[in-house]
């Protein structure tokens, strides 16, 4: 099985593919649009969006507000549409089937939303810098990314495959959004709920879509994931990696 499907999978019970409650979203949201919320022709972009929970949110809270996201899977962006048009938002939506980082548009947008997506771009400053090109003057970047809440040890890199320069503490990881030009006017650290929530969401979608479709030819490449990723978790990187999602504006030059 690809690992876009055995990621549709894994977020059927957890939309928002990042550890964050959806109190944390709709604040996070909220506090991005302030300064839009009323206008009626603010626009959000979203790179990375799979299958637009973010977008199909900030639709239905913000009715006059317009987005557009993109993302390489066309089977999430078909899910997008439709969960779009469930929600009676699909009117106000754009999906684009292209890879993020070499996304093009002849609009700015007054919020800029990448969250989990940072490999597209090779790491959180690049993402940062990609959303720049896209922002209209006064606007926001909403951007999440994982951190290390403590100094990782060798069953976590190897969970993650990562290196420990892959991510910093959070303290660094603001120091260097802040010194690459960046305001945090509001930011949300994802708790261990969050978090627990998030990976038994992910395999507990996963491995019953595996118990509910064993005769399918997927089942048991489905089960060998959940279970793989659940191990690596548990026994890895579970309260090591962090999360943090950042509300931005560029600074005054």
């Amino acid at each position: 099985m690809d690992r876009q499907r055995i990621s549709r999978l894994a977020h059927a019970d957890h939309p928002i593919a990042a550890p964050l409650a959806e109190e944390s979203v709709g604040r996070l949201l909220d506090r991005a649009m302030a300064d839009a919320a009323d206008r009626a022709d603010a626009r959000a972009l979203d790179l990375g969006c799979g299958r637009g929970a973010w977008l199909r949110r900030l639709l239905a809270r913000y009715p006059s507000i317009r987005a557009e996201g993109v993302d390489v899977d066309g089977a999430a962006l078909d899910l997008a549409r439709a969960d779009a048009e469930e929600a009676g938002v699909a009117d106000r939506l754009v999906v684009h089937e292209t890879d993020a980082a070499g996304f093009a548009s002849a609009h700015r947008f007054d919020v800029v939303l990448s969250v989990g997506a940072a490999h597209a771009f090779g790491g959180l400053l690049p993402t940062l810098a990609a959303a720049r090109e896209f922002l209209a003057p006064g606007g926001h970047v909403l951007v999440g990314d994982g951190f290390w809440e403590r100094e990782p040890h060798t069953a976590a890199l190897s969970a993650l495959g990562a290196t420990r320069d892959d991510y910093a503490d959070l303290t660094t990881t603001v120091d260097r959004v802040v010194a690459d030009g960046w305001v945090p006017v509001y930011g949300h650290v994802s708790t261990a709920g969050e978090w627990d929530d998030y990976e038994w969401s992910w395999t507990g979608s996963l491995s019953r879509w595996a118990l509910d479709h064993g005769m399918e030819p997927d089942a048991a490449d489905a089960h060998k994931a959940a279970a793989e990723h659940r191990s690596q978790w548990l026994n890895g990187y579970r309260g090591t990696l962090g999360f943090v999602t950042l509300v931005l504006r560029p600074a005054p030059r």
